[in-house]
């Protein structure tokens, strides 16, 4: 086995999940992640946690969805799994990235309102989601396997409490801002934070933050107004989404298109009203990450990379007692800002082309 599997396992295990010895964790194993999913256990093991293994396959997903008359209900065992259930490890790795393509939406929409409890419940543990490189991640991302994995653990293993140091500066703009503005080409969106804490996620639970690789800086946006374009290729729910645009007024999306993936598009939006809604404002910071990859878990932690999801805020970015946007979906979507860009906080300047104040190269000239 590559040691930097068991590197990857081991950062899984300690750093972003913090298990200890007696926890209860669920281990949700996609169908090519089965060699982290053996550096897992055995890392779980020495650590005297209790496990049980999940099978989580695109294509048996697929085979479940197509072949349902549609009168989904929610699934009482899954519920009680998570609900006694310390932590959740999601290795994700799966052979065919497109397997769902042709689920219909209305399908897919019934099959998320109906697992909000579940979904709900494993939000609620200590959960954490990675990604093992496989063949066809690769080839998704237009690379060979071999760079693939060089890429991938690039991302992951990283200095992890340095990063955190970093991205600290960038959640205190956040926390004590009450507006901030995008800006790109064809990009000219206004949202409030205030109120709000920003999640400084350096790929821990520890930091409120519960993806490896992680890298990002996120919070929870209303009373969005403006227009985005988000230029940044990816696929969702099966289905290839490019140049999505977006209008929004009063905090709701109210016009929409697309290049391509409209259809997707608008199937998301007609999930609930929380789907019309901002969820999310997060904000690439980690370098490693040097290039897109269609695969969300990377892409949207990137440096020089805004994102914004359609759809539920995380409780962790809002005040004690009070509910955020609420939906059965949480969608990201992605603004690439290495050019021609600014984000503001209160009007200060606070990145323009994909630097921050504080980074070499930031160019501190004021904007006509």
């Amino acid at each position: 086995m590559d040691e930097r599997i068991r590197d990857h396992a081991e950062t899984l295990v300690d750093w972003s999940a913090r298990i200890e010895s007696g926890d209860d964790v669920v281990v949700s194993v996609a169908e090519g992640a089965h060699e982290l999913a053996v550096a897992v256990a055995e890392a779980l093991g020495e650590r005297g946690a209790n496990v049980v293994t999940t099978y989580d396959s695109e294509e048996v997903a697929r085979a479940y969805l197509r072949a349902h008359p549609g009168d989904f209900e929610a699934s009482e065992h899954e519920l009680a799994l998570y609900e006694n259930a310390d932590a959740v490890l999601v290795l994700g790795g799966g052979r065919n990235t497109f397997a769902t393509a042709d689920v219909d939406g209305d399908t897919r929409q019934a099959a998320a309102r109906a697992n909000r409890r579940v979904r709900e419940a494993r939000l609620a543990t200590d959960w954490v989601s990675t990604v093992h490189p496989t063949r066809s991640l690769a080839q998704q991302a237009g690379m060979s396997y071999e760079t693939y994995r060089e890429f991938v653990y690039g991302a992951v293993l990283r200095d992890w409490e340095s990063l955190a140091e970093e991205m600290s500066r960038l959640k205190e703009l956040l926390d004590a801002g009450s507006e901030v503005r995008l800006v790109t080409g064809d990009t000219d969106l206004t949202m409030s934070i205030a109120g709000r804490t920003a999640v400084n996620s350096a790929a821990s639970v520890a930091y409120d933050s519960h993806n490896l690789p992680s890298g990002e800086v996120f919070t929870a946006p209303f009373d969005t107004e403006g227009e985005v374009r988000f230029d940044v290729p990816m696929t969702i729910a099966g289905a290839r989404v490019r140049d999505v645009w977006l209008r929004f007024e009063d905090g709701e999306v109210v016009d929409y298109s697309a290049a391509a993936g409209e259809e997707t598009i608008a199937d998301l939006l007609d999930t609930d009203a929380g789907a019309r809604r901002l969820g999310e404002l997060g904000i690439g910071m980690n370098r490693g990450i040097d290039r897109v990859t269609d695969n969300i878990l990377f892409d949207e932690k990137m440096g020089d990379t805004v994102h914004l999801a359609l759809g539920r805020a995380y409780d962790a970015c809002l005040p004690a007692g009070e509910s955020g946007n609420d939906s059965a979906i949480h969608t990201d979507l992605i603004v690439d800002v290495s050019e021609g860009s600014r984000l503001e906080v209160d009007g200060d300047v606070i990145q323009r082309d994909g630097r921050f104040r504080w980074e070499e190269g930031f160019d501190a000239g004021a904007d006509a």
